[in-house]
């Protein structure tokens, strides 16, 4: 006896193939039906016998393409239709929508074979895709994901194009970019001519041969992507990099690198499995891998950097552009240092015409900006840098419902938003630093992006304690413009919140947030915090202690700031004469001018930050006294220690082994025993002054200061569970990119049975701050709503 279903698929399922999926699968089981996407997901009324309908429900959520995710299949019996045959039918808007939206994706195989086959009337046609692959996120301008609201709208599709979009059967079925030579977009080669002003070269395939040419010769070249502008010139030209240095106002930052194919890749790095299988997902990520001592890049790619940022072509016309240069491209984002990327043409030529020697262009609009996302592997597991292409807007599930729609506008570094309703939290694409007017801007537009993309109209609005964050700032104004409840969360327990949440832990946990910046409860600079926290408070078990910021603001910038601090701290007014060469780095004046203000009774930031330890420590060991970008200091402290560990050959050798050689820190923090317990670290400066005093490595010095702090913080959390039996540690902030430390504190403490949690779907930075927000507020909300 026939049945029919009425069948409701959510999650993934719009712009992957699902439709001509389950029209195949249909016809296979032999029901008939139609099936149509709706603002909800994918729906489906099928009719034939009751074995087959059952089949189809359970293939529907086994057999999906690969690009799909399936989050639920519901379905329910209604009165037959007795249809001739199984349809794909016109989508449908109705009032209420929760779609999840693909991000974009990198080129698949089957396009990559046609791109490259001369008998393919794709032929190294630079915009080719499929249901499979190729521009999702940054083309949609609303849903339902159709061709006539993106950006391809204005593209015609030619009779050939229009048959494939329109067969079932064929891989280009209602793929919305689908083009071709004859009716799709056009690449062009743009130049300045003999007066100096902005002329097309040549178009199609000769541009892209005419860019490569270009680039061999060491010029610079815009390159029109996915979600923006790339800056690209020869990697192992150091005159064509220093000089995309000096146009970037970037000194010392690596660049990102794009290789031809992964053997070029493993020519510059060593890689593992699990980094080879980041590389070449559908992500395309670029990933940070140690470099060989071999490799052919420039000198000035990644200054005084262990790693190399490498990713492998994903679009067509990175494919096409690798195969004519043959060689490592510098592919950095297009934008002066802290600027957003550029992504609009008219935008492009202005912020970047003098910076590059030519523009590789195309005529398909970008709808919304995204950088590249960076990513790393720590101890075989994913650790996310930036969040952006190729993950955005994927939702992360929260591990319950917020009870009304949320905005959570994170931080003010490294932005990213959410915008949250029932389980889902759609996390932004990476803004970026919001003290940048543009930035803001792209913020801005992009919360009012989200919120028509997704049909969410927030009812809370949760922001950052700092008062001076402009997302905060934001926040208060969206709110009482609407008249909207209004949540702050304080920095530090966002951050370890996030990491519960992605984990879905309950609480209380012992929660390592260690970054260089966080508004404290008490008006202070947090930054090194070990909280004992749920999801509706903390405690502040243990942190560093206090230590002035000399100049406030700038003592974040000038690293030397927080040297002469520490020295202060540590030794009085014996410190001054202990600079190790910092006085005469950054001259005397500015060094006596420095302690005459720790003197004074002028007003002073307290900040209990690890980060700024870390920055003192680089001055001090003269390894950094001024950061030229976020973290700068630290990283190459870091850098300098690992160079240590793999002169010995022990502890952790910068691929996530352990070696039993770690041994105890010559120089330890003193921790108090009574609630909170502080964090001195001023034993530990007084350890690296004799150090250094007998002329000690500085790598060996360095080293061992990460040593120290791993040391403090395990012995930190033992304390806290020998006070309260709580045994699950969440590591984050930014600090934890830092994989030195990272590594060896989740060695630490597994082997003394803690249970260990760091963050693998968002990154521990800032970056992963909205996440956190917006569960501590979904929280507060539901518990206020069963009241």
């Amino acid at each position: 006896m026939k049945k029919r279903w009425q069948i409701k698929v959510t999650g993934i399922v719009q712009g992957v193939g699902f439709r001509p999926f389950v029209w195949r699968l249909a016809n296979r089981l032999g029901l008939t039906g139609f099936v149509f996407n709706n603002p909800q997901g994918v729906v489906i009324e099928a009719e034939g016998e009751g074995e087959a309908l059952e089949a189809f429900v359970r293939f529907l959520k086994t057999d999906a393409p690969p690009l799909a995710v399936v989050e639920s299949v519901s379905w329910q019996e209604i009165p037959t239709n007795s249809d001739a045959e199984f349809k794909i039918v016109e989508s449908h808007r109705d009032a209420e929508r929760i779609v999840l939206i693909s991000p974009d994706v990198a080129t698949c195989d089957d396009c990559l074979r046609e791109l490259f086959d001369p008998n393919d009337r794709r032929y190294l046609y630079p915009f080719l895709n499929c249901t499979n692959c190729g521009p999702r996120f940054t083309i949609i301008v609303d849903v339902p994901y159709d061709r006539e609201r993106t950006t391809m709208a204005v593209f015609p599709m030619c009779p050939d194009c229009e048959r494939e979009y329109h067969d079932p059967n064929d891989r280009r079925f209602h793929a919305q970019p689908t083009a071709c030579p004859r009716c799709g977009p056009k690449v062009r080669l743009i130049a300045r001519n003999s007066n100096g002003e902005w002329e097309e070269i040549c178009q199609d395939n000769e541009a892209i041969k005419e860019t490569a040419r270009r680039l061999l010769e060491g010029q610079i070249v815009a390159i029109k992507g996915l979600g923006g502008y790339h800056l690209a010139c020869d990697a192992a030209n150091e005159n064509a990099v220093k000089r995309l240095r000096q146009s970037k106002h970037r000194e010392f930052k690596p660049f990102a690198l794009m290789t031809p194919d992964l053997k070029t890749a493993h020519q510059l790095a060593f890689i593992s499995p699990e980094e080879e299988a980041l590389l070449t997902s559908w992500r395309r990520p670029i990933v940070l891998m140690r470099r060989r001592p071999d490799a052919n890049v420039a000198e000035s790619v990644a200054p005084k950097h262990r790693d190399l940022g490498i990713m492998l072509p994903y679009t067509p016309l990175h494919h096409l552009l690798m195969s004519e240069v043959k060689r490592t491209l510098v592919m950095t984002s297009g934008n002066l240092s802290d600027e957003p990327i550029a992504y609009k043409d008219d935008d492009a030529f202005q912020r970047l015409g003098k910076m590059v020697d030519a523009f590789l262009v195309h005529n398909r609009e970008i709808h919304i900006r995204c950088d590249d996302s960076v990513t790393r592997v720590v101890k075989g597991q994913e650790l996310l840098i930036r969040r952006s292409r190729g993950y955005a807007p994927q939702p992360v599930l929260l591990p319950f419902e917020t009870p009304v729609p949320l905005l959570a506008v994170g931080a003010m570094l490294k932005n990213t938003f959410a915008l949250c309703r029932n389980r889902y939290a759609f996390i932004s694409h990476h803004i970026g630093d919001l003290d940048n007017y543009a930035a803001f801007k792209a913020f801005v537009e992009g919360v009012e992006h989200f919120k028509r993309l997704f049909a969410i109209e927030p009812q809370a609005v949760v922001y950052d304690l700092h008062p001076d964050y402009p997302s905060t700032r934001y926040a208060l104004d969206y709110a009482d413009e609407r008249d909207l409840p209004s949540i702050g969360v304080q920095h530090h327990h966002a951050h370890v919140a996030a990491v519960m949440a992605e984990y879905g832990l309950k609480g209380p946990v012992i929660g390592v947030a260690y970054d260089g910046t966080g508004y404290g409860t008490d008006g202070t600079i947090w930054g090194g915090e070990i909280l004992l926290a749920t999801y509706e408070s903390f405690e502040r078990a243990a942190h560093l202690e206090y230590v002035p910021m000399p100049g406030g603001e700038k003592a974040v910038r000038e690293s030397w700031r927080m040297a002469a601090s520490w020295l202060m701290r540590s030794f009085g007014n014996e410190g001054k004469e202990l600079s190790f060469g910092i006085a005469e780095r950054v001259g005397l004046d500015r060094w006596n001018q420095v302690w005459k203000l720790l003197h004074s009774d002028l007003p002073q930031p307290q900040t209990s930050s690890i980060g700024r330890l870390f920055d003192a420590v680089a001055s001090l060991l003269g390894i950094c006294d001024i950061g030229a970008y976020e973290g700068h200091p630290a990283i190459w402290l870091e850098m300098v220690a690992a160079q240590w560990t793999r002169k010995i050959g022990g502890w952790w050798s910068g691929t996530g082994d352990w070696s039993e050689d770690f041994w105890q820190p010559p120089f330890a923090f003193e921790l108090t025993d009574a609630a909170p317990i502080v964090m001195k670290a001023t034993p530990v400066i007084s350890g690296i002054v004799e150090a250094l005093k007998r002329n000690l490595p500085v790598e060996q010095i360095a080293a061992q200061f990460h040593a120290s702090v791993a040391d403090a913080t395990l012995r930190a959390c033992i304390k806290i569970r020998e006070r309260t039996g709580v045994n699950k540690v969440v590591l984050s902030g930014g600090v934890m990119q830092n994989v030195l430390l990272l590594g060896w504190l989740i060695e630490l403490l597994n082997r003394e049975g803690f249970k260990v949690f760091v963050p693998t779907k968002l990154p521990p930075n800032d970056g992963g701050i909205c996440f956190g927000q917006g569960a501590i507020a979904a929280r507060l909300l539901r518990d206020n709503s069963n009241d």
